[in-house]
């Protein structure tokens, strides 16, 4: 799995000088002031960052050898496993470009508001799901609009 880029380093030191170690973004304070989107931006790469170390765990059990279990539902069994865990990687190599996404966002200014509404997303929903861009309400008539169009 690729490093951290050295400008992603260094993006993620800046951050951690803003926030304090135990900060939590609050309602009480201006909605996303330089301290909320410093800790954003750290919330963000230390997940990434997690997502490769998982990714290259996996890539060295794959290297370290094929799966040769003696007995067939031994193995059958193994190579599910295997199928779930190369699923699982590659749903999250989709959610890393969603994380480049929002840390995009956060370097034009653009996070934290909806993509359609252009209303404040909430402190809480980023965090929940710091990648989300939109609101609950837009996400949920979205998500209805895929539904009736499927349903069609």
């Amino acid at each position: 799995m690729p490093a951290a880029a050295p400008e992603e380093i260094d993006i993620f030191e800046k951050a951690k000088s803003l926030v304090p170690p135990d900060y939590v973004p609050s309602d009480d304070e201006e909605y996303m002031n330089e301290q909320q989107l410093a800790y954003f931006q750290m919330l963000l790469i230390e997940w990434k960052r997690s997502i490769h170390s998982a990714a290259g765990q996996t890539l060295q059990s794959l290297a370290d050898g094929p799966i040769r279990e003696a007995d067939l539902n031994d193995r059958a069994s193994s190579e599910t496993d295997w199928g779930i865990e190369l699923r699982t990687r590659d749903r999250q190599r989709k959610l890393v470009s969603k994380i480049d996404a929002a840390l995009r966002r956060i370097e034009q200014g653009e996070y934290g508001y909806c993509e359609k509404t252009g209303d404040p997303i909430g402190l809480r929903r980023l965090i929940a799901r710091p990648v989300a861009t939109m609101t609950v309400e837009a996400q949920e008539a979205h998500e209805r609009r895929e539904k009736i169009s499927r349903d069609d």
